[in-house]
């Protein structure tokens, strides 16, 4: 494989991924596809400045954690790498979890602020007062409720200019929870040099994602195996990325594949299973991807013979 890396001494992920299409002319590209909406790159680069400087309102400093607790939409890329660019470490957390993590998770990892949408607010209403650490509640959605602030209320006067904040490539980015399968979940912290890695490597001289893909990722942004599918490997060549905040039913996916037409689609292998029990066409899909568990072989075979289509199998980077 050829890969040679060499990243300057201050180096800064949400530059990398967002910044640095605007520099190479992409600015008007659609980024992001989410239902009826889309965003280009050069709207994207505005909310993610908002975004960086609304959590500097709230004192956030280089090094804290942020936690995201929000589905598959627009909003999602923009507080990733908002909190990244100011040198915050945002944390993906799980939105399928029980109340009891939220909590140890919360506490753990002494996260200040949240930003949480309004479907999973609740959950974060009932456990306010064993969170030790949160200060501050951003609502994604029309009702943020008492004491705290709805996202669009809390970006809309802040400026869409941003200073990059001076990492170095092996600084802290974000962090993702394991499944604590063998004990308490661990806050896996990932390098601002490591999805660079990740998209160099597997992204471009596996997958070959190019800026003309549009990618669609049925695993979800909080996953490591979704966050590299629908954010960074799209962002890192400039391609579109497709977002389906529900759940990801067959249905769902034919639905999503019919309107956005994604060249590369990455699923696992039950819903792979799942989806050949039901009509449904691949659009002009080139290639699918599995993680997160062992892909049948049996599955491949006939994915292969029904598609035309092959599938191919990988891990996530927190593994």
């Amino acid at each position: 494989m050829d890969f040679n890396l060499d990243l300057p001494e201050k180096f800064n992920a949400a530059d990398y991924f967002v910044d640095r299409n605007i520099r190479e002319g992409r600015a008007d590209k659609v980024a992001i596809l989410c239902e009826d909406r889309q965003m280009t790159y050069g709207e994207v680069q505005k909310g993610v400045n908002r975004v960086g400087n609304a959590l500097k309102s709230f004192d956030v400093r280089m090094e804290e954690r942020v936690a995201l607790l929000l589905l598959d939409n627009e909003v999602y890329p923009q507080a990733f790498f908002g909190a990244i660019k100011i040198g915050a470490v945002p944390i993906c957390l799980n939105t399928l979890m029980r109340p009891k993590d939220y909590t140890y998770f919360l506490n753990d990892s002494r996260a200040r602020v949240l930003l949480v949408d309004q479907s999973l607010l609740p959950i974060i209403e009932d456990i306010k007062p064993k969170l030790m650490f949160l200060e501050h509640v951003v609502v994604v959605g029309a009702n943020a409720g008492q004491g705290n602030v709805t996202f669009d209320e809390w970006v809309a006067d802040k400026s869409d200019e941003l200073d990059v904040a001076p990492t170095t490539p092996d600084d802290a980015c974000f962090w993702l929870y394991s499944s604590g399968s063998t004990g308490l979940p661990k806050g896996t912290v990932h390098l601002q040099h490591d999805i660079v890695y990740a998209t160099e490597t597997y992204g471009k001289q596996v997958l070959k994602v190019k800026e003309d893909d549009v990618c669609f990722s049925a695993a979800k942004l909080f996953f490591a195996y979704g966050l590299g599918n629908g954010l960074y490997f799209p962002f890192s060549v400039g391609a579109t990325t497709v977002y389906h905040p529900g759940r990801p039913t067959p249905d769902a996916m034919y639905a999503t594949i019919a309107k956005h037409q994604p060249t590369i689609f990455f699923a696992v292998p039950t819903l792979f299973g799942t989806m050949l029990t039901q009509e449904g066409s691949l659009g002009r899909a080139r290639v699918c991807v599995s993680a997160g568990e062992a892909l049948p072989a049996e599955i491949l075979k006939r994915w292969k013979e029904r598609f035309d289509v092959g599938i191919m199998d990988g891990i996530g980077s927190t593994e």
